[in-house]
């Protein structure tokens, strides 16, 4: 290590000391003894830099789309294995955790999987086996080597009065999917930690519509053991009060709670995509930095408080090279809501987090 020498004025001595640099350590040093530090993949990452970036910092990893529905099960007998195949062996390799992502979404789901080969709608018994066959073949095939896994995304709406989202699952099957998913999942892989997922879980509303689906879970004896929290958030939300809420209400139930796709929009957030307007720029400013490294050291400040509850944190991308918000919810706009930069180098934000 390069040493810096350094003079010190001493009651009129000149002395001369040999300082060593303070380095920073790494994520998963930095959290070895509070939760694993994941981030989102896919099979570019996993050559050059970025994979370098992987292996230095991260002790899991997630696919980001590669086990969706739609990737890994284009047509009704056929899987596309290749790209999760590749994740799940780089993580072998390099002695990393393997998140899966996720088994049942009422997005990214391949139209053949609600109709018959007239065009037609399937019956409930139909769209069962289906549900029940994906899951079998893609956690079966991973079995032993994914720790965890997000069984049900996204089942619950943003508004209306309704608790469950009228997606074609619950239109064909009804409420009992999800607990059929879950039960499909536990069958195939015992030993995976099972999770219901989803996004603005610091809402109230939405966060109590959940309350009572996975409450409903466990009263039934249904196997899920946690529930991930998006943390798809902004430098303006959520407050450490609204988070606490979130974390303390699932963990009263019993279950283990995650963040599974953390990142910092530099923006206002959005969920609904829009079209750019004038006033839409991607300028990374002084006062943006400012306000996304308090928020991310208020973030992980409140995630060791919760050690022991909080078992995993998962950001979603590796740098701000490339981030899914980079045209979401504004197409053309640049992001940068993770801890590294372009460069993949540490930002401000990234030594808040490690230094505590």
């Amino acid at each position: 290590m390069k040493k810096i020498f350094r003079l010190t004025l001493c009651v009129g001595t000149l002395l001369f000391s040999c300082v060593e640099p303070q380095a920073q350590p790494t994520l998963k040093a930095a959290y070895k003894d509070y939760f694993p530090i994941g981030v989102a993949v896919a099979p570019r990452n996993l050559t050059g830099p970025e994979a370098d970036l992987i292996i230095q910092q991260f002790s899991s990893v997630t696919p980001e789309n590669a086990m969706k529905m739609g990737p890994i099960h284009p047509e009704e007998n056929r899987y596309f294995w290749k790209d999760a195949d590749a994740i799940v062996d780089f993580a072998q390799k390099n002695g990393l955790k393997v998140r899966g992502h996720t088994l049942c979404w009422h997005n990214q789901t391949p139209r053949w999987f609600f109709t018959d080969a007239a065009g037609n709608q399937v019956s409930r018994e139909v769209l069962l086996e289906r549900l029940k066959q994906h899951i079998t073949e893609v956690v079966g095939r991973y079995k032993g080597k994914i720790y965890a896994w997000d069984v049900v995304n996204e089942a619950v709406p943003d508004g209306g009065e309704s608790i469950y989202r009228p997606s074609k699952f619950y239109e064909i099957i009804g409420e009992d999917y999800i607990e059929k998913a879950f039960e499909y999942a536990h069958a195939a892989d015992p030993d995976a930690k099972l999770f219901y997922n989803d996004y603005n879980t610091e809402n109230k509303t939405k966060r109590d519509k959940i309350f009572q689906i996975v409450k409903k879970l466990k009263d039934k004896k249904v196997p899920i053991h946690g529930v991930g929290l998006q943390g798809h958030w902004s430098i303006y939300e959520p407050t450490s009060q609204e988070l606490e809420a979130s974390i303390e209400k699932f963990a009263s139930l019993g279950l283990d709670v995650q963040i599974t796709e953390l990142d910092l929009s530099v923006y206002p957030k959005e969920h609904a995509r829009r079209a750019k307007k004038d006033t839409d720029t991607s300028e990374l400013t002084e006062d943006m930095t400012k306000r996304q490294t308090a928020q991310y050291k208020m973030l992980f400040d409140t995630f060791r408080k919760h050690k022991g509850t909080l078992t995993g944190v998962t950001f979603w991308n590796v740098s701000d090279r490339s981030s899914w918000l980079d045209n979401f919810p504004v197409p053309g706009r640049k992001d940068y809501p993770l801890l590294f930069d372009q460069n993949y180098q540490p930002k401000e934000a990234f030594k808040a987090v490690v230094n505590f």
